[in-house]
């Protein structure tokens, strides 16, 4: 049983961004600041990437780990009113992303992928700078290590 009333919730859902979120906005600023210059949202491109960087050939996808089911990871949770409906929803947002990913890779993007719980530590960034860099090929997903789990 929800807490909050059928309107209060719609009200509350809708008003949860798709753009210019806090975690896309903290990857925008550290790479303008590193010197490098991209385009947001590019409707042309498969699943409209958050960040285009065309010099480097790269699309980058800002995921939030609750919405686009990180797994393992803590944020990942699931609601406990109607179970259906979500498992439908968020199995529909995996399968879009990999659909997105593979039509980007096809076309010879490179893709970079940051979860929303990799921002809490600036290493990320720093990785995902020096592979934009780099000019290596095909995907990279960040963080390397689920922020969830302890490392030691």
């Amino acid at each position: 049983m929800d807490v909050v009333s059928p309107e209060k919730r719609s009200d509350m859902m809708s008003s949860i961004k798709g753009r210019n979120t806090r975690p896309e906005m903290q990857v925008r600023a550290y790479l303008h600041a590193h010197g490098l210059r991209f385009r947001l949202h590019r409707k042309d491109l498969p699943g409209r990437p958050d960040l285009v960087l065309p010099k480097h050939r790269v699309a980058v996808f800002v995921h939030g780990c609750f919405w686009h089911r990180h797994r393992g990871c803590k944020f990942a949770t699931r609601p406990s009113t109607r179970e259906d409906f979500w498992q439908q929803k968020f199995a529909r947002n995996v399968e879009r992303d990999l659909e997105n990913q593979e039509a980007l890779l096809g076309a010879g993007w490179r893709l970079l992928i940051i979860w929303e719980c990799g921002l809490k530590n600036n290493l990320n960034l720093e990785v995902a700078l020096q592979w934009i860099k780099s000019g290596q090929g095909g995907m990279l997903t960040l963080p390397l290590v689920k922020t969830s789990a302890p490392v030691s």
